[in-house]
């Protein structure tokens, strides 16, 4: 939001200097993150007097002798027609650089020298005016500094506007927190004290005509409110100088005298304006309504818009005229034609701008505070400010107003005991220092025995709690104030829940992996079918999505995508997150889970290898065993079939925990496969209230690796046996039960076992697959034998046979 320092002062006539008043916001009020002089370039001009003049022969040129202060007299050559001895005018020294870029330079004019230059307004970056040379009516002396004798100069401050705080959205807004905080009392701005009045409004809940104009709103609750003020005779054409000064202080564009009034009605009091060409709606109507499904509208930004039922739009008799709260339309805009307009100063529902705005794709000053929150109380007194200045600035006549809509009730107060001010921030505040400072913002005090009973005023839609109230107390006396003492404090007698544990070794592990933690959303949109398995939200943020994800496997692909569609396709990131599950009679479970997505280069590229190998199935399964690991003592990756995409299950004790699986993605061509692990780590968890040391979490949540004492050993001194087992396993045998039958088997002495290689074809029984493993032994206190590796082989086979049907491959 950016904030001119002496428009503020116009609302708030503070004596503070900018630098000042940045402190004091980004102290009190928000915060100031940029700071700009306007009109800066305008720095080395200074006051000149001419002080003798005479016309060169046969060209339209004049010489003179120019009084810069410098305590000698310049000559300049100047082509203005309206140069007068004794008159003070702009001037550019040599060596200054104009705002077009130009640089002033000693240079002969047919020849004559020339010192300089007597600036114009367009010169000067002032306007468009070129025909003569710009007089200054002041008495300063020669050689002050043009900013001094003219009101250009000015300071932009750029504010950093909170989303709970939409009423700062405007000088005003800004102005009542400076006043609070300086004790200065807001006023109108100067230039407001003069406007026409508007006449007495003519009512209505839902519609409302006078001389022959007509409002009616189709939906209360999408616009609650809608005052329309018609102006007529009024002439469309260039700003005056002082209001085309304020609109550019804050970095915007001067356009014509009624664009410029609505816009400093927005950037001053908050409250966005439009203006429609009455010529220009079909029956003088104005009609708030959905749009109708296939309807269209050509936007001021010339854009053709296709509309639905889930926008609102200002429409007249026969077709939609504008987006209400977003931007109006091609068809009714105002023109240099124009002569009366229908000026629109209204509420609209918050959600409905949303919704219109994501569609469409498009923001503007308008759909950003409604979005966020107007002052619903202000509507009627800001028509009348807005339709006051048009008339001032356009020379029409106010000739009705319309005002349909109920009045917005107050907002309920809030309970406050004094006391607990000065207990939340640690400091001693009066229960007088309170009410005071809660007056200063317009809050209404009433004070009893009890408790304070605050109510806020309409403009503060984020204070509904008590606590609201202390973090007011606490910013306007200043956050420096309070006390940095370290309270006492006591461990807490509840233990940590295992679910927090669990997610931290799971973080560190996958971390150290190289993967980044991300935290995505857990919305989806609308599925094509099956829309009653999921959680739908009451109160979504968007209509887009409205539902609760599943899987957070969904949500960790959305966001693979987005970086494929952004040519990243090295994708390495996992949640810890949330799952909704719908249960019977609209009961909702929800598991907390950790979910990864591997897609892309295994390892960063190097120039010793140029296209490094992709992830692949067995990176997937490596990361659901780490993950198993650091949630689940016993957790194991076993294989299955039948569901498409699934690869593996990890499975705790006979019951399943999660899955690793193939992960389908809207990818490029280019792309490689995805592969995702998502696990269980357990329900979430309740608040518990038992008693101290009575507390029990460990049901149904993973435990993760027991707590045993770290045993120390020697470095191994005598020489490992090796020997590879290559085995014909059927299908229906997991390589996992291989494994844990040659475990078993081996004994203590087995210290690595590791599977290298895997076949199918030609050679081998149908139904089965070669397996292929290294095992390795090693005694602590001797070599072993050859005798003793030759026994283990043969009673590794011997087992293996008989408990799971698998047997040795001799081809």
């Amino acid at each position: 939001m950016n904030i001119s320092h002496e428009w503020l002062k116009a609302f708030v006539p503070h004596a503070l200097t900018a630098e000042q008043l940045r402190d004091l916001m980004t102290a009190h009020v928000a915060t100031v993150e940029g700071f700009e002089r306007t009109r800066a370039e305008l720095g080395p001009f200074v006051v000149a007097q001419v002080i003798e003049s005479e016309r060169i022969p046969e060209t339209r040129l004049s010489f003179n002798k120019v009084d810069d202060g410098s305590g000698a007299l310049l000559e300049v050559v100047c082509g203005a027609p309206n140069v007068t001895v004794g008159a003070k005018y702009p001037f550019a020294r040599s060596g200054t650089t104009m705002p077009g870029g130009m640089l002033i330079e000693r240079r002969k004019i047919r020849g004559f020298a020339s010192n300089g230059m007597l600036c114009s307004p367009r010169e000067l970056g002032l306007g468009d005016d070129h025909d003569g040379i710009l007089e200054l009516k002041t008495d300063a002396p020669t050689g002050t500094p043009l900013l001094e004798v003219m009101p250009l100069s000015d300071v932009r401050l750029v504010v950093d506007v909170l989303p709970n705080r939409p009423d700062l959205l405007s000088h005003h807004g800004v102005a009542r927190d400076v006043a609070a905080v300086t004790g200065v009392a807001t006023q109108l701005p100067p230039e407001l004290t003069g406007i026409p009045a508007t006449p007495t409004a003519t009512r209505g809940d839902t519609s409302a005509v006078s001389g022959g104009v007509s409002v009616r709103l189709e939906s209360v609750a999408d616009c609650p409110r809608y005052c329309a003020v018609v102006i007529r005779g009024l002439t469309v054409g260039p700003s005056p100088s002082w209001l085309r000064r304020r609109i550019e202080a804050i970095g915007a564009r001067s356009i014509n005298n009624v664009v410029d009034a609505t816009n400093y009605v927005l950037h001053g009091f908050g409250q966005p304006v439009h203006a429609f060409d009455l010529s220009k709606l079909t029956g003088n109507a104005i009609v708030v309504r959905r749009a109708r499904a296939g309807e269209s509208l050509t936007t001021l930004d010339g854009m053709a818009r296709k509309l639905d039922p889930s926008m609102l739009v200002i429409a007249d008799e026969e077709q939609a005229t504008a987006l209400a709260g977003i931007m109006g339309g091609q068809l009714s805009e105002v023109s240099a034609f124009t002569t009366d307009v229908l000026l629109e100063v209204a509420t609209f529902a918050p959600k409905v701008v949303r919704a219109g705005r994501r569609a469409l794709a498009l923001s503007t000053d308008a759909s950003y505070r409604y979005e966020r929150g107007i002052d619903d109380a202000a509507v009627s007194r800001t028509a009348d400010i807005a339709a006051g200045l048009i008339a001032l600035v356009g020379g029409g006549t106010i000739a009705l107003k319309l005002d349909v809509g109920a009045d917005v009730p107050a907002r309920p107060p809030v309970s406050l005991k004094p006391e607990r001010v000065s207990r939340l921030l640690g400091d001693a505040v009066s229960a007088d220092e309170t009410a005071r400072l809660l007056r200063s913002l317009g809050f209404a005090v009433v004070a009893s025995e009890a408790a304070f009973r605050v109510t806020p005023p309409s403009w503060r839609h984020d204070v509904s709690r008590d606590v609201d109230l202390v973090e007011e107390v606490a910013r306007l006396r200043g956050y420096d104030r309070l006390p940095d003492a370290l309270t006492g404090a006591r461990p807490s007698t509840v233990p940590d829940h295992p679910l927090h544990l669990i997610a931290h070794r799971v973080r560190q592990a996958l971390v150290g992996r190289g993967l980044l933690e991300v935290r995505p959303l857990p919305y989806t949109p609308s599925p094509a079918v099956g829309a009653d398995a999921l959680v739908r939200v009451r109160n979504p943020i968007g209509d887009d999505e409205p539902f609760l994800r599943q899987e957070l496997l969904f949500t960790l692909g959305r966001r693979a995508e987005y970086n494929l569609s952004r040519m990243q396709g090295d994708v390495r990131i996992f949640e810890i997150g949330t799952a909704f599950l719908s249960g019977p009679n609209g009961a909702v479970k929800e598991e907390i889970r950790v979910g990864a997505l591997i897609m892309g280069a295994r390892r960063p590229r190097h120039f010793t290898e140029p296209e490094p190998p992709p992830f692949d199935v067995w990176d997937a399964k490596a990361l659901a065993e780490a993950i198993g690991h650091a949630t689940w003592p016993g957790a194991r990756v076993v294989l299955v079939a039948g569901e498409a995409g699934l690869l593996w299950s990890v499975m705790v004790e006979g019951t399943d925990r999660g899955s690793v699986r193939a992960v389908p993605l809207d990818a490029p061509v280019w792309a490689k496969r995805a592969f995702g692990v998502e696990i269980t780590l357990g329900k979430m968890p309740a608040l518990p209230v038992a008693a101290r040391g009575a507390h029990d979490y460990s049901h149904g949540v993973a435990q993760g690796p027991s707590r045993t004492p770290v045993r120390y050993a020697a470095l191994p001194v005598h020489p490992a046996a090796e020997f590879d087992l290559a085995l014909i396993v059927p299908d229906a045998v997991a390589a996992a039960t291989v494994e844990e039958t040659i475990r078993g088997t081996a004994g203590e002495l087995l210290e690595a076992l590791v599977v290298f290689d895997e076949y199918r074809g030609e050679g081998l029984p149908a139904g089965t697959r070669s397996l292929a493993w290294r095992l390795t032994f090693r005694h602590p206190e001797r070599t072993l034998r050859a005798k003793e590796i030759e026994g283990r082989r043969a009673q590794l086979l011997k087992t293996l046979h008989k408990e799971i049907g698998v047997v040795a491959r001799t081809n």
